[in-house]
């Protein structure tokens, strides 16, 4: 009644449009024709750049270079440095030489200052400078200003190739006079021949929102060219394909955290996340772009294969391959002139990508691969791996917008019990609190929340809650009063509190940008502070984009401004979700004085934001086609660094059917992050309110979810140690197979899994890609068959099946025994599946440790190396001076693809020495299964097949 009552006061303040509806109301978001920088930067038509570098003021370094840069046309000049990073990797910044203030630069995506490597100067002319960083070379040449990066054989990006640079400096739009001494202020006007009258600059309208521009326009934008690369992933958050399509006859794909309601399918528009980061692919090179900016960002595509108009593209084109033959031919650096040379009307273009930002600087990494791994260790290098997930998280979570009350927790929790249904976590949504305030929960139908969650506590569950960014404006809550006291909101243009409209009804919104706001914020999560909440409550952080409802687009205006007025919201806005996870992070580490680790969900993100929390798809709908792009958008994210990302199971809106419902159950079953959640005014869904059949497969897709939780925690830690994704496209591990490049509806768990979910209603098969090109052995999962064939193969399903495949060659943990919640099944023993290859070997990992604290960083893990070849299964442990230790056993080998029959098995091991164990061998499967070798699983030993 509380959130209708609200609404109904909200509908007649405003307008009915800022009220939830059925679908999208794309009129309440910018094209990029209504977006006046945008417009600006896209009509540019590709030329020669009027940038270009005073090569008289050019500085070398030991790891950079540095020179001014000048824009020919109006004559602004820019500070233009280069940077030679580890791991062959180059950063390029440019900026104002003299801006009439600080242009804002993204600080919290980055884990630190990027490490800087030793340069090699290659060479060193009038009109351009070569120098190398592993075996990369980048080659910077003055006029017109380009950058070429190439190894010894190709070039791999180009930037500025088509001359669509911009950078548009702050200026005053009237000189500025002093009342005292009657002169005009010393700061020159500049006058940007570029811009002339065009409308928005200055200022912009959209519907009734109007935006002061103070210092005028100020985009940024470039462009990259990938001569090798055949398809470009990457640019989340986007409820599209995989593989970026061409957005020559389209908005360009939009990157600006906005709350979209029931958002739309197979377009470019912006969702809840952004991260700037391309990764374009070819058999032979993959390599990235990470566009270092947090401003609105739009990122025009341009596909292989595609016509340009006219011979306006390359100038460049041209001369990159002139410079790369003449480099490789021994005549690098000559003047002949060909580095502006024009290529040919109506040739194919590059793989191509050009961002352009609304403000801020060019701030650019080139990651240079050469494989996806590569580029993935990289790009982990500047933005830092995801935060090591707590065992629990990868076990279920139950969800809904809202549960009633302690009692309706009650009855939730002992429903999975009753119907022997595995769960690791309940989640509350906002009504738990009292009246939308955070931190604080209603009196009435929670009285006792200590005592709920240790209820939960005692059975190995968690709890996870709300706590959104928008703050009640009400004299009665603590954190509004402090907030107001301390000065630590946003504030409007005009330096006064901005108030706009969230879930509470009338709300400001915490400065996550001013560090006293952080530590006092940060400081709500002791438990002295926030009352009820213990060591196994976790945080859902939702609603940061920010979103406000009666706000420009439902967010934020730009002209708002953080940290005393040094920055406007438009520098920042897409590092708030960042900020507001980061401070959440370091409250729930202080709770135990960095003991635990936390578990944090959060809805709006930016590059970096791995580091504190997972992500999941947003509001989606009970629609066969949103489980479908669930596995495209997870694999967007995953791939630009965010490993824990899932989608609301069975849907956030509407009501599925239930063959729907349980092929969404066990779709999810197979991503990193497993949670139902539903709107609060669907109908309960729990998994036994659909009938028996979904029940029983449900239970059985959970129960595959649980005997796979040490598979998932071991890939948790091959991206801690690596970056790679737990999610991976099927062109990251075989990246020559061109089949693979399109393929969205398909994906691999590490390299060992290939998951193929059913999408369709009532399919009675799928076609599924078997890759390897026949050198790689295929297994189903659950039969144990060898799959016939290689390629497009077609797959009978019915509705029990789950086509989910184990690759020839990969070792996978398992624990068979489930349990009501993960962690009750510490202690229990394990299973390995061992998939032979063709040669009829096999090797694997494990890694084991407490599954809860920090420990690990002090050496108390085991990581474990498993190796099958010549009828022997070896495990070695790696970390060899290992400080933890477990009592936890090998309960079963299970062997397939075995053609030979053992019958029996000696184990050796420095507990037990030499023992033989049986073995049950299946000729018709060929699958042989070793039971019971009992050795301690975190120690090293061997089995030997015996005939």
């Amino acid at each position: 009644m509380a959130r209708l009552l609200i609404i109904v006061y909200f509908t007649s303040a405003f307008l009915s449009s800022f009220v939830p509806v059925q679908g999208v109301d794309r009129g309440n978001f910018k094209t990029c024709q209504q977006s006046s920088f945008c417009r600006r930067c896209r009509a540019m038509e590709p030329s020669n750049s009027a940038y270009e570098l005073l090569m008289n003021t050019l500085k070398v370094e030991t790891s950079s270079i540095e020179a001014e840069m000048i824009n020919s046309r109006n004559l602004v000049t820019f500070k233009f440095q280069f940077f030679a990073l580890t791991d062959g990797t180059f950063r390029m910044k440019i900026n104002e030489l003299n801006p009439i203030k600080p242009r804002f630069e993204v600080q919290d995506a980055l884990v630190g200052e990027p490490l800087l490597e030793k340069l090699e100067l290659v060479e060193r002319k009038a009109d351009k400078i070569s120098i190398k960083c592993g075996s990369n070379i980048a080659t910077i040449i003055a006029k017109p200003f380009r950058v070429d990066i190439h190894d010894e054989n190709n070039i791999l990006i180009s930037a500025n190739a088509r001359g669509l640079m911009k950078f548009e400096h702050y200026r005053l739009k009237v000189p500025q006079t002093d009342p005292e001494e009657g002169e005009p202020d010393q700061v020159p006007v500049i006058n940007d021949i570029e811009l002339g009258d065009e409308e928005g600059a200055w200022e912009e309208t959209f519907k009734s929102h109007h935006d002061s521009k103070p210092h005028g326009p100020s985009a940024v934008a470039m462009d990259f060219s990938f001569p090798s690369g055949e398809s470009i992933y990457g640019i989340p958050e986007h409820a599209d394909s995989f593989s970026l399509k061409s957005t020559a006859d389209t908005d360009p794909y939009r990157l600006y955290n906005l709350d979209v309601f029931e958002y739309e399918l197979d377009n470019p528009m912006a969702l809840y996340g952004s991260i700037p980061l391309v990764l374009a692919h070819g058999v032979s090179k993959t390599v990235g772009v990470f566009w270092h900016n947090a401003a609105e960002t739009w990122v025009d595509i341009k596909s292989k294969g595609e016509v340009t108009s006219g011979g306006s593209v390359g100038g460049a084109a041209a001369g990159m391959v002139s410079s790369i033959v003449s480099f490789v031919s021994g005549k690098a650096g000559s003047d002949d002139g060909n580095d502006a040379g024009g290529e040919p009307k109506g040739r194919p273009s590059n793989i191509d990508a050009r961002f352009m930002s609304e403000s801020g600087i060019i701030d650019v990494f080139f990651l240079m691969g050469p494989k996806p791994q590569d580029v993935s260790r990289q790009y982990a290098k500047l933005t830092g791996t995801a935060t090591f997930p707590p065992y629990f998280a990868f076990g279920y979570h139950q969800s809904r917008w809202n549960y009633n009350d302690q009692d309706d927790v009650k009855s939730v929790d002992a429903g999975f019990d009753e119907h022997d249904i595995p769960c690791d976590v309940i989640w509350l949504d906002i009504e738990h609190t009292n009246g939308k305030r955070y931190f604080t929960w209603d009196k009435v139908k929670f009285p006792n929340p200590k005592e709920m969650i240790d209820h939960e506590s005692a059975k190995g569950r968690k709890m996870v809650a709300i706590v959104d960014p928008h703050i009640k404006r009400d004299g009665g809550y603590f954190l509004h009063n402090d907030a107001e006291a301390n000065d630590y909101y946003v504030k409007t243009k005009d330096g006064k509190v901005y108030e706009g409209w969230c879930w509470p009804g009338s709300s400001s919104y915490l400065d996550f940008f001013d560090e006293k706001v952080n530590e006092y914020y940060s400081s709500r999560y002791l438990f002295n502070n926030y009352v009820g909440s213990t060591e196994d409550l976790h945080i859902w952080n939702d609603m940061n984009e920010p979103s406000v409802f009666n706000g420009p687009e439902v967010t934020m205006p730009k002209d708002c401004v953080h940290a005393g007025g040094l920055w406007e919201h438009r520098d920042v806005h897409n590092a708030y979700a960042l900020e507001h996870v980061k401070v959440t992070m370091d409250g729930l580490l202080r709770r135990t004085d960095g003991r635990l680790r936390p578990f944090i969900l959060t809805r709006g993100h930016f590059a970096g934001s791995q580091r504190y929390a997972g992500v999941w798809t947003g509001d989606n709908a009970a629609e066969w086609s949103h489980l479908r792009v669930s596995i495209p958008m997870c694999l967007s994210i995953s791939i630009a660094g965010i490993p824990m990302c899932g989608a609301d199971i069975t849907g956030f809106f509407k009501y599925p059917t239930p063959e729907l419902f349980i092929r969404w159950y066990q779709a999810g079953a197979f991503q990193p992050f497993y949670r139902a959640h539903s709107h609060i005014d669907t109908k309960r869904r729990e998994p036994w309110l659909m009938g028996d059949e979904a029940l029983r497969l449900v239970r059985e897709a959970l129960r595959t979810r649980y005997s796979l939780l040490p598979f998932w925690y071991s890939l948790a830690r091959e991206h801690e140690t690596t970056g790679v994704p737990y999610m991976r496209p099927l062109w990251y591990q075989y990246p020559s197979e061109r089949a693979t490049f399109s393929i969205d509806n398909e994906y691999l768990l590490g390299d060992a899994l290939l998951v193929h979910p059913v999408t369709e209603a009532g399919a009675r098969y799928v076609t599924v890609y078997f890759p390897g090109e026949g050198k790689d052995v295929w297994y189903d999962f659950f039969t144990l068959e060898k799959i016939p064939g290689v390629g497009n193969v077609q797959i009978p399903v019915t509705i029990e099946k789950i086509p989910l495949y184990q690759r020839g060659g990969t070792i996978i943990p398992k624990k068979e025994r489930i349990r009501r919640s993960s962690t009750l099944t510490q202690g229990d023993p394990f299973t390995l599946v061992v998939a032979l290859d063709s040669k009829g070997e096999a090797s694997g990992m494990l890694y084991l440790d407490d599954g809860k604290s920090y420990e690990f960083r002090d050496g108390k893990y085991i990581e474990l190396f498993f190796k099958f070849a010549q009828d022997k299964l070896t495990s070695r442990v790696v970390n060899a001076n290992s400080q933890y230790t477990t009592k936890e056993r090998l309960e079963k080998v299970i062997i397939i693809g075995m053609a030979a029959n053992f019958t029996r098995a000696e184990v050796e091991s420095q507990e037990f020495g030499k023992m033989i164990v049986d073995s049950y061998y299946d000729d018709q499967s060929q699958v042989l299964v070793i039971r019971k070798p009992w050795v301690n699983i975190g120690s090293s030993w061997t089995l030997q097949l015996l005939k």
